[in-house]
């Protein structure tokens, strides 16, 4: 009977993980679509004018979502998950398919900043779910199978780039059903998603302005917030910018460019998120820097990788580049809610994330239009990657000033 009980916690454990799982699909495909359709959207929507507006429309989505990352977050704390995430995939759903509808420039910035609103409220919740539910030894490989959905979306997107140069298809009804098929799956989730039971013996969440105090007074929490949010910059410029900058640098079609910008970094992301899950979550068993340590390899691979995106010649110099900063991602990707659970207790994880959200994706947004405007302005890629090297070296001293003292708090 013993041995049943925690097979039974271990098997629900990963039922979580498997229901979140296409959630966090749709997540990422109903934003990379955006970018990969953007020759068809820019030519629907006239207005649109410039690099810099097409960088403030990216941008829309990130300003919101972060701003009310840590709000979601915290509710996640203090009352359900699982009412969170599933009001956030049918809210955020119910924008997607109403992003088909519009005809301006202004109506476009609205629904992606509506999109951010609704899904802020996913991640933390669903990444703090997870964690409670997995503890120690599979908490990093947990987080990193949720995270392969993430790339399997975005590359599913380059997908809505094929489908917006058909004529019978086109970007609007791509829009109309990934909202539709997000609404149906609400309700299923809503019914099979369960919250982790909370121990008699912890604390309450406290009040907003207590939460975030006591985070933001923990010297570990600043330095992992700092290194969230570092490599944003080079993170979303790559998924947001990269498809048309293939397509302008190398003459190449929407199409294929988004296959070659999203497919090559996505795909060993993913590769990435499984190794270095089983890999931190197997150092960890000798060392409770594990986590910080696999981190720090897949930070150091920006580098080079960096430095190539911007300096490549061919398309297929671009994709090996780009395959090795997907893979470096990717061990990076899921390892930060894991390192987040070695320094911060429980009731503060959600809010710990939604304010790593609202730091490294407020950066993320002012990158995305930075570039659109370096880019009116004729700088270099070369210059603008190389900068985003130097700011991945500095991640790598960040990251290894961390030192946790236990696997995990609590």
């Amino acid at each position: 009977m013993n041995q049943s009980q925690p097979n039974s916690a271990m098997r629900t454990a990963w039922l979580m993980v498997m229901l979140l799982w296409p959630v966090a699909l749709l997540n990422y495909l109903d934003r990379q679509m955006l970018a990969t359709m953007k020759t068809s959207m820019v030519g629907d929507i006239a207005d649109i004018a410039s690099e810099a507006n097409w960088g403030i429309v990216l941008g829309a989505f990130k300003w919101t979502y972060a701003l009310l990352s840590p709000i979601g977050g915290y509710i996640a704390d203090r009352f359900s998950r699982r009412l969170v995430i599933t009001m956030s995939l049918f809210i955020w759903s119910a924008v997607t398919l109403g992003t088909g509808h519009v005809d301006t420039y202004y109506e476009l910035v609205w629904a992606r900043a509506l999109m951010g609103v609704s899904e802020a409220f996913y991640y933390p919740a669903a990444l703090a779910l997870i964690t409670d539910f997995h503890v120690g030894s599979t908490r990093s490989r947990a987080v990193g199978v949720h995270q392969t959905a993430i790339y399997v979306g975005a590359m599913m997107g380059v997908g809505a780039g094929y489908a917006a140069d058909t004529p019978d298809f086109g970007w609007r009804l791509v829009f109309y059903l990934c909202g539709a098929i997000g609404m149906i799956y609400a309700i299923p989730l809503f019914l099979l998603l369960r919250n982790p039971a909370r121990a008699l013996d912890r604390p309450l969440n406290p009040p907003p302005l207590a939460a975030a105090g006591e985070l933001l007074k923990n010297g570990a929490f600043l330095l992992l917030l700092l290194y969230f949010t570092l490599p944003s910059l080079a993170g979303w410029v790559v998924r947001d910018w990269m498809p048309p900058i293939l397509k302008d640098r190398f003459d190449l079609t929407q199409g294929n460019a988004g296959l070659a910008a999203v497919i090559p970094w996505q795909l060993a992301a993913l590769i990435g998120v499984v190794v270095g899950g089983w890999l931190a979550d197997r150092w960890m068993q000798r060392n409770v820097r594990g986590r910080i340590y696999v981190s720090a390899i897949g930070m150091s691979l920006f580098l080079p990788a960096l430095f190539g995106v911007g300096n490549s010649q061919t398309v297929l110099a671009a994709v090996l580049f780009l395959a090795l900063f997907g893979f470096g991602w990717g061990f990076f990707d899921c390892n930060n809610m894991p390192i987040l659970c070695q320094i911060a207790r429980p009731e503060l994880r959600a809010t710990g994330y939604g304010l790593m959200n609202l730091v490294g994706i407020s950066i993320g947004g002012f990158a995305d239009w930075i570039f659109g405007s370096l880019q009116d302005r004729g700088v270099p890629l070369n210059v603008i990657f190389g900068v985003f090297a130097g700011i991945a070296l500095l991640s790598v001293i960040v990251v290894l000033l961390i030192r946790p003292k236990a696997a995990d708090v609590r």
